[in-house]
């Protein structure tokens, strides 16, 4: 499938740092998880703002940053930072690091993020892997195709909560439903989500996941559940509670990404 020429423009510069030709794993770090990026052996890092042709992350938690080095003896290059359509960026721009996983010949790409609880079982600190999304108003212009292809994340998320277990690592599993963002959800639509049968709701992750499918990549995600989202408690939401969650979970997320990244 053809690719938008700026990947290959920004795959050349990546290679003339040093990269390889074929990177084994792609991983994307969301809002406070960027300290996955310490695990990183023999590591080179580059900001987004020396990369031609990149998008810059402005949210909060987001470090712009690419991390490429090894982990479990594979070749990974983590985003630490992403793009969000709330901050301005086109789809086409969000799903810039899945471009370059299909580009750098990706073996698997694995996909975080920080989200809020609908599933009233749920609490703070919960990874949830997803085994499915639910997109609100999500128009992915994507490149014409003549292939048919589906989303299929139930039967990866059997594989994620084994390998999760194998490692030591609790997890709950559900649906993810997409929101533009950038207002926090009323109490009124998160009732709603729920009925609906969203479990947890974010503002990312489901462009990445619906354009690695179209491209046939190996693709798995997990939410960090780091609020519960609106009407679920009487607080009101804040953004450092994302930080907060990942901090007293960062540890298990690192053992969990690097069991993924050696046997997924």
């Amino acid at each position: 499938m053809s690719l938008p020429d700026h990947i290959f423009e920004i795959k050349d510069f990546l290679v003339g740092k040093g990269f390889p030709d074929k990177i084994e794993a792609v991983v994307i770090l969301g809002s406070g998880l960027g300290d996955f990026g310490d695990e990183i052996q023999n590591q080179t890092v580059i900001p987004y703002s020396e990369i031609p042709n990149f998008p810059q992350s402005t949210v909060q938690g987001h470090s712009g940053a690419l991390i490429f080095g090894e982990v479990e003896g594979k070749t990974t290059l983590a985003f630490s930072g992403r793009f969000h359509f709330y901050e301005g960026y086109g789809f086409d721009k969000t799903v810039i690091p899945v471009h370059l996983a299909y580009a750098f010949n990706a073996d698997k790409l694995l996909v975080s993020n920080a989200a809020g609880g609908i599933n009233l079982d749920f609490r703070v600190g919960d990874l949830m892997v997803i085994e499915d999304i639910i997109k609100q108003n999500m128009d992915l212009k994507a490149a014409p195709s003549s292939k048919k292809w589906s989303l299929d994340l139930y039967s990866v998320a059997d594989r994620v909560q084994q390998i999760a277990h194998d490692v030591g690592v609790a997890t709950k599993r559900g649906t993810y439903l997409y929101v533009k963002g950038p207002n926090y959800e009323t109490k009124a639509e998160i009732k709603a989500y729920r009925m609906i049968g969203g479990d947890s709701v974010g503002m990312s992750t489901a462009p990445e996941l619906m354009e690695a499918a179209r491209l046939g990549i190996k693709s798995a995600a997990v939410s960090l559940i780091t609020n519960a989202a609106a009407g679920v408690t009487d607080q009101k939401l804040d953004h450092a509670e994302v930080k907060e969650a990942a901090e007293m979970k960062k540890g298990e997320f690192a053992e969990l990404v690097k069991g993924l990244i050696k046997e997924f």
